[in-house]
């Protein structure tokens, strides 16, 4: 398709709705009411205004001889009884569209176990639509669980290039800084021009600076202290850290032992504690931010929330999905958890992760 005829179509696609929207109100409103009336009402009102003609007309014919009269009485009772059948039928009729519609409710609010069950008075049409329905089901769970086998595996792989190129800096880079920083030292202590002295110490702080800057990119990038240490101790250190080049107050509470974390949590918990804190700092301009660790026998929550300018969750994800976000869900649901984000313009946000210990311990 050309950009002309693209460019002709677009606003002949745009006025649509408004031409149904015109067509609409051209109905009348009593139709318009009558027509949105369910399917069960409308066979309902339609055999009851056959009943009452019927009684009307046997009304008007009251001088029928007796043999009349009793075929008239057995009309109106067989044209009762077919409204109560038809309205028995129908709403047995319409029992499998309603289960339909509470699997696509479930779906919709993410149950993507829901299936359609096999009903005895469903008809070929109707069972053909829920074996459709969960074949579709199925796709998309198939679908879905490759799409997170790959997002495990890109995750995967940053992790393990994010811990190799911070060992490189922490064992390489900054052991060289180091040394320059040592052969500096004695320079500025053997020179005998006071000139040249004050050169090599302004280069040597310059260096030492470098040498810092290394350390705590090796450090952010993947964190010495939560493998040597454990998790507690490594969201303390992010803390100190945010306090030190933010001035902003984060404190750190822990509730349970942290001790027992499987492997494969704590890592989890770390980033998300990393990657809220630093949208925090980066956006929303808080006066102090609460990180709070729970643990216990059956699951491990981390909450983040600070005292910033919040935003609208909805509206952020539709406008910009960042991988910020995406990558913390990602990681939360790789071990089974649920990531919240809940925020408001002027109230502030709250990140809380929560993750299952249980089948990570048996595993």
């Amino acid at each position: 398709m050309s950009q002309a005829e693209a460019v002709a179509i677009g606003p002949r696609v745009e006025r649509a709705p408004e031409r149904e929207r015109a067509q609409a109100r051209r109905v009348p409103r009593l139709l318009r009411a009558a027509l949105s009336v369910p399917l069960l009402m409308k066979i309902a009102g339609a055999n009851a205004l056959i009943v009452v003609i019927a009684a009307i007309i046997s009304l008007r014919m009251h001088r029928l001889d007796g043999p009349d009269q009793a075929l008239m009485g057995v009309m109106l009772l067989a044209l009762t009884l077919s409204l109560v059948i038809n309205l028995v039928l129908v709403r047995v009729a319409l029992r499998p569209i309603s289960a339909l519609e509470g699997v696509a409710e479930r779906v919709w609010r993410g149950d993507l176990d829901a299936r359609v069950r096999p009903s005895l008075v469903a008809d070929r049409d109707m069972a053909r639509v829920g074996r459709t329905i969960n074949l579709l089901l199925d796709s998309l769970m198939s679908d879905r669980a490759r799409m997170r086998r790959l997002a495990s595996q890109v995750i995967s792989a940053q992790d393990e290039e994010r811990a190799r190129i911070a060992r490189e800096l922490h064992d390489s880079t900054a052991q060289t800084l180091t040394a320059v920083v040592l052969q500096l030292s004695a320079a500025v202590r053997d020179t005998a021009d006071p000139s040249m002295a004050e050169r090599l110490a302004e280069v040597k702080t310059m260096a030492g600076a470098a040498l810092e800057e290394v350390r705590n990119m090796s450090h952010r990038m993947h964190p010495r202290v939560l493998d040597d240490l454990g998790l507690e101790a490594a969201l303390e250190w992010l803390a100190r850290g945010a306090r030190e080049s933010a001035g902003v107050m984060v404190t750190v509470d822990t509730v349970g032992e942290t001790a027992d974390l499987p492997p494969t949590a704590a890592p989890v918990l770390y980033r998300v504690a990393q990657e809220a804190l630093g949208n925090a700092l980066r956006h929303a301009a808080p006066t102090s931010v609460g990180i709070t660790l729970r643990v216990d026998a059956s699951s491990a929550t981390l909450e983040v929330v600070d005292d910033g300018r919040g935003f609208d969750v909805v509206e952020a994800e539709a406008r910009r999905p960042g991988m910020g976000l995406f990558s913390m869900r990602e990681r939360v649901s790789l071990v089974d958890g649920h990531l919240d984000v809940s925020s408001a313009p002027g109230a502030g946000t709250r990140v809380l992760a929560t993750i299952p210990l249980t089948p990570l311990r048996q595993a």
